[in-house]
């Protein structure tokens, strides 16, 4: 769950912002560290419906999505050029590549085709482009949201609806049952989280820039955790993989 931020053509990073994506960072490593003991048998838990790991799921994505819509309005403020946001989305969209030919190697049959890097390239042009919607987007975020909702009982009562629970169209969300997936971030709700980030953005860099932190450099362990969060998308790409084979390494040397 990376770093989607796209900055300015001058570098104008904040750091609370960055402090924000790294904690989401550090709990997703947390998280991911008990997923793939599981995996191994090392503990017996079910993160597909334990309401424990599932909420925890729920909010660690939440976190990013949310730190991905600040990150978009400052970067709007700051005047970023369309130019320098397709460098940094096709960063983006090409790691959510690799995440699905690697897990395709690991879940041949629930690898990832739509997860947050491919959840997350697609909402990054949609925000982007509403950027300037203000107020709206408030609204629209709550609308995203409740969609999400109210679709099992529109497929129910409209039978026809039902080609949007096929993995042509469950990218956009309105399902009536999930995918067999290991992740699966659909536009809808998603996308309302991120919209409610670049709204409470929009609003902090003109009422409260200070509450997004500041561009000076950071010291001693603050620095460090502003470090993580900077370089998230490379430490996405890695952390699973790195886990996985120190927990497979303890195993054989037990």
């Amino acid at each position: 769950m990376p770093d989607v931020s796209t900055n300015a053509t001058m570098t104008q990073r904040l750091d609370r912002i960055d402090l924000l994506r790294a904690v989401a960072m550090l709990w997703m490593t947390a998280y991911h560290f008990c997923f793939d003991l599981n995996f191994f048998r090392l503990i017996r838990e079910d993160f597909y419906r334990d309401p424990f790991w599932t909420w925890q799921r729920t909010a660690i994505v939440s976190l990013f999505l949310f730190t991905a819509g600040l990150s978009q309005a400052v970067a709007v403020h700051q005047g970023q050029t369309w130019a320098r946001f397709w460098r940094r989305w096709l960063q983006v969209a090409g790691a959510a590549v690799l995440v699905t030919a690697g897990s395709l190697l690991v879940f041949p049959n629930s690898f990832i085709y739509f997860g947050v890097l491919h959840g997350i390239a697609l909402m990054l042009i949609v925000v982007r482009l509403t950027a300037g919607w203000g107020a709206w987007l408030w609204l629209l975020s709550g609308l995203a949201i409740g969609l999400k909702f109210a679709a099992p009982a529109l497929i129910q009562a409209v039978p026809a609806l039902e080609v949007l629970n096929t993995p042509w169209l469950n990218w956009l969300g309105l399902i009536s049952r999930k995918p067999e997936t290991e992740d699966y971030v659909p536009l809808l709700p998603w996308l309302g989280v991120m919209w409610w980030g670049m709204a409470a953005g929009r609003w902090a860099v003109r009422e409260r820039p200070h509450w997004l932190g500041s561009v000076a450099p950071a010291r001693g362990g603050h620095k460090m955790l502003v470090f993580l969060g900077r370089w998230s998308l490379s430490y996405y790409l890695l952390h699973q993989p790195v886990l996985m084979a120190l927990i497979w390494l303890g195993m054989q040397l037990a």
